[in-house]
């Protein structure tokens, strides 16, 4: 199950990208969006954010 970016709670500061070992979070228009084809659900982006965004979809 793929991880999912709370567009409200994402203050795109790119922690989670910076940590993501597949590349799969990239900046949107208004946040940051984790591609579920790319992700491998391993939280690192959820462990790293510093305002709880990121959680399992």
């Amino acid at each position: 199950m793929a991880y999912k970016i709370n567009a409200d709670t994402c203050i795109s500061c790119g922690a989670c990208a910076s940590e993501c070992p597949v590349e799969a979070i990239s900046e949107g228009a208004d946040s940051y969006v984790i591609d579920s084809d790319k992700c491998i659900d391993c939280g690192a982006c959820a462990n790293t954010c510093p305002v709880d965004a990121p959680a399992q979809n």
